[in-house]
């Protein structure tokens, strides 16, 4: 009974002058101390659990696919059907491009060099030493060269002539299977949208056979026929890249069989005289 009026009266004075709860524990610790003490456990069991709730929970780490696994996971995707007749367009562009590029690497001269050799062959041997120089020499410039020099002996006209029927074939030469990157740079987006209106039709027709508008029968045809257009446009946009610089290649390598070809006129022109 002591201690429950104590207990009362300490309360009383704790809310008359606003005494702090530490005091008011400490106090009651002194007069209840069995009561006390089950009151602090029960307070550090609640701290302890609300900071086991606090504590952030370790989400696994998902690890993130590679480039080229998710390359070949939209791949299977799409379907075999459509989706390798465009990696197919792809291989072969990329085969044509690369066999371009490499030839027309080989095929460009130091045209400048050239016709410095051949001047000086020309005034030092003739032109049997000229056409000895440009036929050890490789590219369309040195062949053309060639075909002129050996109808120098007729001519001025002839050898103009002859230059000007050899340099459309060595244009044809640098311009070989060019076409069929175009075809393919083509043919590609084509197959994708193809792709993409044969998986739409799919797609409604798994709609018609259920017999309702459900998002997972639309949703899965609409991705596969999607995938075929990105790809398509993919392999469009990597060779047209490569068709670009085959065409900027050429254009180069003409203009300096052009340029070359007069110059080589003008020199006989001024023999001639």
């Amino acid at each position: 009974m002591k201690k429950f009026i104590i207990a009362s009266f300490m309360a009383l004075f704790a809310l008359t002058f606003s005494v702090n709860a530490n005091t008011l524990a400490s106090i009651l610790i002194v007069v209840n101390p069995v009561t006390s003490v089950s009151q602090d456990q029960d307070e550090s069991e609640e701290e302890s659990v609300q900071e086991l709730m606090q504590e952030p929970v370790e989400e696994p780490v998902q690890e993130s696919a590679s480039f080229t696994q998710e390359i070949k996971k939209r791949f299977i995707e799409g379907g075999p059907g459509f989706m390798g007749i465009v990696m197919l367009c792809l291989i072969l562009g990329l085969a044509i491009s690369i066999e371009r590029i490499i030839y027309l690497n080989l095929a460009s001269t130091n045209s400048k060099k050239l016709i410095e050799g051949v001047e000086s062959a020309l005034s030092s041997g003739g032109v049997d030493k000229a056409k000895e120089l440009c036929r050890n020499t490789k590219g369309p410039v040195a062949s053309i060269f060639y075909q002129g020099l050996d109808r120098a002996n007729e001519g001025v006209e002839s050898a103009e002539k002859a230059v000007i029927a050899y340099g459309g074939v060595q244009m044809g030469q640098l311009e070989k299977n060019v076409s069929w990157i175009s075809l393919f740079i083509a043919l590609a987006p084509m197959l994708g949208f193809m792709g993409t209106v044969i998986g739409m039709i799919q797609a409604f027709d798994k709609i018609e056979a259920a017999g309702d508008m459900q998002p997972s029968l639309v949703a899965g045809g609409i991705k596969v026929a999607l995938l075929t257009t990105v790809f398509g446009l993919i392999v469009a946009i990597i060779l047209q890249v490569f068709y670009n610089y085959i065409v900027a290649k050429i254009d180069s390598i003409v203009n300096d069989m052009e340029d070359s070809s007069i110059t080589l006129i003008d020199i006989l022109v001024s023999r001639k005289k």
